[in-house]
Parts: C-alpha cells; structure tokens; sequence
C-alpha cells in the first residue's frame, strides 16, 4: 500500500497472522466464524469483511489478526465463489449474441448480472472483490 506521510510521523510496525475460519452464521451482533484448528468462535463487524454479500455459510476464510493483541483485523474471502442463482427472469434461446444482462438473486440474497442466457438453478462463479459474474459453472 502506496501512502504518504507528514515528515516527523512514526510508523508502528505490527505483526499480523493469518488463520483459517469457517464462516457460521451472520445475526444482528455480526458476522459470526469458527476457528478450523481450535474451534474457537470470534465475531466480526460488516465493515471488516470486503464483500458480506458473497459469504456461503461453511465457507473458508482467512482472517487477519494483530498477533499481538490477537485482535481481529480483517477477513478475506477466496478470489471467487460458486453459488447458485434462485431468482432470475427466465433467459431466451439465442440470447448469447449480445453483451445485455439482467438483475439475477443468488443464494446468499446478493443481486448480481449475468448474462440473459442464465436461468434460475444455475450455478456461476462471482469474483469475491467486485461482485461480478465472471462465468457459468457446470457440475
């Protein structure tokens, strides 16, 4: 990360660890996650993880701690999911030609577009840090 600071400033460096969490559930506390190695559960707020509309309950993440204080600092998803599309406007043979997309609900509750070719039931892969589609997927 490129920044710049006023002459005269400090930099602190912290040591950050990486561990691995599956995602449990989201309440009105947050966002809630279970330690893979020691199944312990740690809680974060919305604003720490990049795209909350993409998170499929059992995922796997990474969160990043202050191995210090062992403060949780941020989480990070992998570079993009698969998830299933439940609601959509029905697609039309030989909507493939153009570059047109419509609105399409995935399991999650996030709206994403897609291409008009895809129907309700289909699997797509999203890209975690933007939130668009990136394909179709098939089993």
């Amino acid at each position: 990360v490129d920044n710049t600071f006023p002459a005269g400033h400090k930099i602190h460096t912290v040591r950050v660890e990486r561990r691995v969490f599956q995602f449990l559930y989201k309440d009105d506390m947050g966002y809630h996650f279970m330690n893979s190695e020691t199944y312990e559960q740690t809680q974060l707020e919305e604003h720490m993880i990049d795209n909350p509309g993409l998170l499929l309950e059992g995922a796997q993440v990474d969160v990043l701690f202050h191995s210090e204080k062992d403060v949780p600092l941020q989480m990070e998803m992998q570079p993009s999911v698969v998830v299933e599309i439940t609601y959509t406007e029905p697609g039309v043979k030989g909507d493939t030609a153009t570059n047109s997309t419509k609105p399409a609900t995935i399991e999650t509750g996030m709206e994403v577009r897609v291409p008009l070719f895809l129907n309700q039931g289909d699997k797509i892969r999203v890209d975690t840090s933007t939130g668009a589609y990136m394909e179709r997927v098939r089993d």
